[in-house]
């Protein structure tokens, strides 16, 4: 495997380095969904390739805005880069040791084989040092193994060349990867490597080739074996055997001016496991396994602004990792649904994203419905809700199809949201996986309705295409209402003016609001009067229904469950076709704007998918 000899790279500098990175991130990319089926630890939920692939190409867009000369600037900007666009736990990890390698290189605007080595060593060493409860058969060994093979290398030859230097460090961590199953029980039961540590190991494949051949399309179409351990593509493990001692995967990022690191660990560690603290000082990336993901932004919001926050639901995620084929369906969190029903259907969700002054959380993961109402009531800020970044959707989309055949979104109107744009972008740029991505022209619960049919479509067998027509044909036949009791809220979130207001509170009118058929949601109708509401309400509702049709219905409340069980109990008396309804709380998507004792219907013209139509 000695090639040496024909090409001589005697120093990195920027664009040598850059180069290299490149090469080594496009080979991992290639082969993200190989590594999500293998991940079994630290928990089997299948997304490790998705993630480092996040990571890494977070590092190719910060070096795409660049084209620095200098080595150590270049390595900086591509430790920035990863520890903003680190995911899970392997990213996290991959995040810390280029930490390690630009704060041991940032000097140096040509790397020599010596402080490549030093390079290498203090990255692998910042990486062991970020985790809470390091363990040997994973990625961190990799690392370690890879850097003293490198650093002795060096010690015997100071003048290497830098091929022979990743030849002979490649060798090591491949070794050191057939290794991870003797390490690590839960990898021999399963027969496969640590995959964040394959990961790795691609990398520096990437990287070899480059330096071996000087070409950027030596990107490889299939699979390469890792021996005895190896698993074919199509072959997803069944991880039985994985432990999940906390739900969410959970993430953020931390900054300030003098974030005491030790005493953050300290306090993380008390609520969850596989910790992972990355970066600076001034900047700390946070990775945790928490049941709890609002106590790991409170804990980290003691320590600097808090922003990027994430929580992944591990164990919807192990299903995936086995599920094999089908249709996978997502809707962003303005959709009111019932957690039996996300749970029946296997419905995906996109938090939308709620801030109350600079503090922000992740709606429907980092609060309940309750503490958002409560806090409504009281802060002094009025919150701001924010559709779900590209990447968001990005993410999913590509971890869920690395699992299914393809996937379908279901998305806020956009006549009222960016969420639907956000998620179209992300659509476009979701490597790998095939994504449909549907406008419901509804809110709230009138969405919900159309995500839950979407997902019996699924369920039914169609295919994407078919799902999309049936959606589309629905549309027409789900409404909602919402009755307002209190029109301030609007007023202080900017959607209601407040001569509005003014003329509702004199003439003692509440009004309702509805979602028209073009995905606008404007007047609907009023009631007057203040008085016995709920059933007025429920009235006004019923005589809109013609009670000759199927009609599924969805209630839904703003922090008044007895009025919305109230409402719900009086439409199913007054609506005879009703073949199935439910209650379930408004979320702060249009909670912010309704105001605690909102009430919110959504109906549907019911027809049963049929797959064989």
């Amino acid at each position: 495997m000695n090639h040496a000899a024909t090409i001589s790279i005697a120093y990195l500098d920027g664009p040598r380095l850059r180069r290299a990175l490149q090469a080594g991130i496009h080979r991992v990319i290639s082969r993200q969904d190989y590594l999500n089926k293998i991940n079994v630890f630290p928990v089997p939920d299948g997304d490790t390739g998705t993630n480092i692939a996040f990571t890494l190409n977070a590092i190719l867009s910060g070096m795409s805005r660049s084209a620095d000369q200098h080595c150590g600037r270049l390595l900086t900007l591509v430790a920035d880069s990863a520890l903003d666009g680190a995911r899970g736990n392997s990213g996290a990890i991959l995040a810390q040791f280029f930490q390690g390698l630009a704060d041991v290189a940032s000097a140096e605007a040509k790397l020599s084989g010596t402080r490549f080595a030093a390079a290498v060593r203090g990255g692998a060493q910042y990486a062991r040092d970020a985790l809470s409860e390091p363990r040997e058969g994973t990625l961190i060994s990799v690392l370690r193994d890879f850097a003293d093979a490198v650093q002795a290398f060096v010690e015997r030859d100071p003048r290497a060349d830098f091929l022979a230097i990743i030849e002979h460090g490649l060798a090591r961590a491949e070794a050191s990867l057939e290794d991870t199953p003797n390490q690590l029980a839960i990898l021999k039961r399963n027969g496969v490597v640590d995959a964040g540590a394959a990961g790795f190991v691609d990398l520096l494949r990437g990287v070899h080739e480059f330096a071996r051949t000087g070409s950027l399309n030596q990107l490889p179409a299939a699979v390469v074996a890792l021996g005895e351990h190896a698993h074919d593509d199509g072959d997803a493990v069944d991880a039985h055997d994985g432990e999940i001692t906390h739900r969410f995967c959970t993430e953020c990022m931390v900054t300030g001016t003098d974030i005491d690191r030790r005493k953050l660990r300290e306090r993380l560690a008390a609520i969850g496991s596989s910790l992972v603290l990355a970066g600076s000082k001034t900047r700390a990336k946070v990775h945790i396994h928490a049941d709890e993901p609002a106590e790991v932004f409170r804990i980290c919001a003691e320590f600097g602004a808090v922003d990027g926050q994430k929580a992944d639901d591990m164990l919807q995620q192990s299903r995936e990792a086995r599920a094999g084929g089908g249709v996978a369906v997502l809707c962003d969190s303005a959709a009111d649904i019932p957690d039996s029903e996300m749970e029946r259907l296997n419905i995906h969700m996109v938090p939308v994203r709620v801030a109350f002054g600079e503090q922000g959380y992740l709606d429907k993961v980092a609060f309940t419905a309750e503490e958002f109402y409560a806090q409504l009531r009281t802060n002094p800020h009025h919150p701001k809700t924010s559709q779900p970044a590209p990447g968001d959707f990005r993410r999913q989309f590509q971890f869920l199809g690395s699992h299914y055949d393809a996937v379908v979104s279901v998305n806020l109107s956009a006549k009222v949201s960016g969420t639907w744009q956000a998620a179209v972008s992300a659509a476009a740029r979701a490597d790998g996986a095939a994504v449909t991505v549907i406008d419901s022209l509804n809110v709230s619960c009138g969405q919900g309705l159309l995500v839950m049919h979407a997902a019996e479509c699924a369920q039914a067998g169609m295919d994407a295409e078919r799902i999309a027509r049936e959606v589309v044909a629905m549309r027409p036949r789900t409404r909602t209402w919402g009755m307002l009791r209190d029109l301030s809220y609007g007023v202080r979130g900017g959607r209601v003016s407040r001569g509005k207001k003014l003329v509702a509170d004199l003439l003692r009118v509440t009004p309702i609001l509805t979602a028209k058929p073009d995905g606008t949601v404007r007047p609907g109708g009023v009631i007057l009067g203040r008085s016995d509401l709920t059933e007025r309400f429920a009235r006004f509702v019923a005589r809109r229904l013609d009670p000759s049709r199927r009609w599924r219905i969805l209630v839904g409340h703003c922090n008044a469950f007895d009025d919305g069980a109230q409402l719900h109990a009086r439409l199913r008396e007054l609506v005879p076709g009703c073949v199935g309804s439910w209650l379930v709380d408004v979320g702060p998507a249009l909670g912010s704007h309704a105001g605690p004792g909102a009430l919110v219907v959504g109906v549907q013209d019911y027809e049963a998918p049929d797959a064989s139509r």
